[in-house]
């Protein structure tokens, strides 16, 4: 069976006229950052990089050593390739240009560069997820407006997984495929073509802890859900949480499932956990890609007009038919 590597498939998608060259190479430069911030994850405590870096990010959360290490990794990558008219991270409060130095592409990267890394201590699967749009205003000084498009906009997404392998899943619009790390060879593989969502499922993932929190029709769905078999649904299900969102939706792309952060009394007034622009937009666009829904519990996320660079949304995403229950529930209500 011949092995083909991301590079292949990119040339490929290319060659389709799905991405223009400098959207193939960006995605390239993407792919070496991770292979990268794998090599650090690793390591763990023998490299020194476990526990906190003694410094808050831009939402006031304490950054892990690898959070910082994974931003600078994907910004150096990223800077110097000609690809991008700026980036955006999630660890930083305001957007990052290319240097002056350097020349400028016709894209806009937005990334969190270890979703997940309050687990890293205790050796828990973590992730980089990954978005990109076209920037608008070609030649001109790049600003906060700029990165303000829905997540419709979006013309690639992707995240990374590094569990006990290291996994790399993308779209650039022509369904979800996923590639795996060969570290003898270096090279990310074309393991996973087309991965699909089913419609159905028996599993969910929330954070039970936070039940007294939530608004009424999560508290409908998941009391249905607990019930099983003997319960409205008549069926039974599993609940599964890692607390690492990369890691999660992995296992929904993989064998189906629901992933919900809803709104809830805690967050309400930020306006949810996650982050539109690195978490919710990217996952989104990849979910939706593989046939499955994702919603704030009200409304599209990809429909979304952001307003803020780290602005803050409920998400509920996975199985369609399971998704477009929580939502159902959400407009009752």
């Amino acid at each position: 069976m011949r092995r083909v590597t991301l590079t292949q498939f990119l040339i490929e998608q290319q060659r389709k006229g799905l991405m223009e060259a400098d959207l193939r190479l960006l995605m390239e430069v993407v792919a070496r950052a991770v292979k990268a911030i794998s090599v650090n994850v690793s390591k763990g405590a023998l490299a020194g990089v476990l526990g906190e870096a003694g410094s808050d990010n831009v939402q006031g959360e304490a950054q892990k050593k690898l959070d910082v290490i994974a931003n600078d990794i994907l910004i150096q990558a990223n800077e110097w390739g000609g690809h991008l008219a700026a980036m955006a991270s999630e660890e930083v409060d305001e957007i990052q240009p290319i240097p002056s130095d350097y020349p400028k592409g016709g894209y806009l990267l937005l990334f969190d560069p270890l979703d997940g890394s309050s687990n890293i201590d205790v050796n828990v699967s973590v992730g980089t997820i990954f978005s990109v749009l076209r920037a608008p205003n070609t030649g001109n000084a790049v600003t906060e407006a700029d990165f303000m498009q829905p997540g419709t906009a979006q013309v690639a997404a992707g995240y990374s997984v590094y569990g006990p392998s290291t996994q790399l899943v993308l779209t650039v619009g022509d369904g979800v495929h996923g590639f795996t790390l060969d570290r003898e060879m270096g090279s990310f593989i074309y393991t996973h073509p087309y991965m699909t969502i089913p419609e159905d499922t028996k599993e969910y993932a929330i954070n039970a802890s936070n039940e007294r929190f939530w608004e009424a029709p999560v508290q409908r769905y998941v009391s249905e859900v607990r019930a099983g078999s003997e319960g409205p649904r008549g069926r039974d299900f599993n609940m599964r949480w890692v607390a690492s969102m990369v890691a999660d939706v992995h296992r929904i792309l993989t064998r189906g499932g629901i992933f919900m952060y809803p709104l809830d009394s805690k967050t309400k007034e930020k306006g949810g956990k996650l982050r539109l622009m690195y978490e919710a937009n990217p996952m989104a666009m990849i979910v939706e890609a593989a046939g499955g829904a994702a919603t704030t519990g009200r409304e599209r996320i990809l429909d979304l007009q952001p307003t803020k660079l780290h602005q803050r949304v409920p998400v509920v995403l996975g199985s369609r038919n399971e998704v477009e229950r929580v939502t159902r529930y959400h407009l009752e209500d």
